[in-house]
């Protein structure tokens, strides 16, 4: 029996590979459901595909990158990283490239099946699978009959050539705001369509020197400097974010202004203003979106689709736009990220089931039901103003421990207690009830019954409460006999 299976093998199941190994796990795999690793930034290759959080600090603590090429890294770069990282650290012989269909726990180990019909058993589970890999199209009526090429953003059809196609994209969200600056000026002509503005700030983002790159590499402390500073940077906007909101409104008047600097036209300058608070939706960050908006060849449509045509486009107002080309940037189903996976806990409960219900777990890691099993950007877990390295760190920090103090104290299942997790559930209600994110916008961070899935409060503060395992809060079983944790 292995220690451990990892499901996926993006930013979480390399850090929870890694993280095993040096605990000295070793006998573990991870499973791929494609055929290579890179997670989002293996499935995301549209035009422009790039990260929002500085390089520097979008990258391991234990693998820093001295020479990344620009501030902010794009698709290729990241990619490439990452296939180093899974390199470096030795993790390609535990790579097998499987989906998984089904994990069920039985007495006491993990059974997963995969796609290909082959069996794994192991000790523990780690759920690395992420929540940005099933893209999400939009509710509308006849987009199976549009008679043109339509594609999701994150499936980009590399094969189809835009130049002096009449094209229209739906959304406007974080991919749209990166690609349709870069085929807007290849297109006839762009009809894009917006639900919600968003807020869009200045990128800070240009090419790296190579003397920034060589003092990065070879002067003691210049990286670690760099990544310290973006670090506490990033991580300051809690305050407007998490804890005092009405902070944000000075923000607000800036970007508004921005805004004014940026648009000329006042009609169009008002349909790209947003009216909810600042950071109640992703904060998107772009040079390039504000000019694209004012290209002759682009229209911002704001009319609400009443339907897909065989041949384009029809809004609420009754017009309809022919288009040759369809690209929905609509985004995830980000609270739907297991949906393709069947994980059984005791009983046979569906873990699918009970978070249609309610997101319930504990510092989004484990779930009670589910001995040994661990989530990595599990819900509760997600950020709205820092790196999502350091929370992923942090939960395969905590999961390796958990399993080596199993293996140490010869414990064979570890169930976070049901008291613990519905405290841990009041807790992020109470602290989640005066963040921005409950100021009454519709965003991609809540479940459809209008649930939060960030996580409310510093990333320091998250550092701690996953510093260690604390085994109290866990029903343990020993050789098939459950024992008091606080007798273990």
């Amino acid at each position: 029996m292995l220690s451990a299976v990892v499901v996926g093998a993006g930013f979480s199941g390399i850090a929870a590979g890694v993280t095993l190994r040096r605990a000295g796990i070793t006998d573990f795999v991870i499973l791929e459901k494609a055929d290579r690793v890179g997670g989002t930034w293996r499935e995301n290759t549209y035009p422009g595909a790039a990260c929002d959080v500085p390089s520097h600090l979008y990258s391991f603590s234990f693998e820093p990158n001295p020479r990344w090429s620009r501030a902010f890294g794009a698709q290729p770069e990241i990619l490439a990283y990452l296939e180093h990282c899974a390199d470096k650290y030795g993790l390609r012989p535990h790579l097998k490239l499987q989906a998984v269909s089904e994990a069920r726990w039985d007495r006491d180990r993990w059974i997963v099946t995969t796609g290909k019909g082959e069996r794994f058993e192991a000790r523990a589970l780690l759920l690395g699978n992420g929540a940005l890999h099933l893209p999400s199209l939009p509710d509308v009526r006849g987009l199976d009959r549009f008679e043109g090429t339509q594609f999701h953003s994150a499936r980009w059809n590399h094969g189809y050539d835009l130049r002096d196609k009449r094209v229209a994209v739906i959304g406007t969200g974080a991919s749209a705001i990166q690609f349709v600056p870069q085929i807007a000026p290849l297109v006839k002509d762009l009809h894009v369509f917006q639900r919600t503005a968003a807020w869009v700030v200045p990128k800070a983002d240009r090419e790296m020197s190579p003397r920034e790159m060589w003092a990065f590499e070879h002067v003691p402390g210049a990286h670690w400097l760099r990544r310290t500073s973006q670090y506490w940077k990033m991580e300051s906007s809690v305050i407007g974010f998490a804890y005092a909101p009405k902070v944000l409104a000075l923000a607000e008047k800036l970007v508004v202004r921005h805004i004014g600097k940026q648009v000329r036209d006042p009609v169009l300058r008002k349909k790209l203003t947003p009216t909810y608070r600042l950071g109640c939706k992703r904060v998107l960050i772009s040079n390039d979106w504000y000019p694209a908006m004012q290209r002759d060849n682009v229209e911002l449509v704001t009319d609400g689709i009443s339907e897909i045509t065989p041949r384009g486009v029809r809004t609420v107002d009754g017009r309809e736009r022919e288009v040759d080309a369809i690209i929905c940037g609509t985004g995830f189903k980000v609270s739907e990220y297991l949906s393709s996976i069947r994980i059984l806990g005791t009983g046979g409960t569906d873990l699918n089931d009970v978070w249609r219900k309610g997101l319930r777990n504990f510092l989004g890691i484990t779930v009670s039901g589910f001995p040994n099993l661990f989530l990595l950007m599990g819900p509760n877990t997600g950020l709205g103003h820092n790196s999502m390295i350091f929370m992923i760190e942090a939960q395969a920090r905590y999961a390796a421990q958990a399993i080596a103090g199993m293996r140490e104290h010869r414990v064979a299942a570890m169930d976070v207690r049901p008291e613990v997790e519905s405290a841990f559930k009041d807790e992020l209600a109470r602290k989640m009830k005066n963040t921005v994110w409950m100021t009454g916008c519709q965003s991609w961070y809540q479940t459809p019954d209008g649930e939060v899935f960030l996580w409310p409060a510093a990333t320091i503060d998250y550092w701690w409460k996953t510093r260690r395992v604390d085994f109290e809060q866990y029903a343990l079983t020993r050789e098939a006999i459950d024992v008091v944790a606080r007798a273990a």
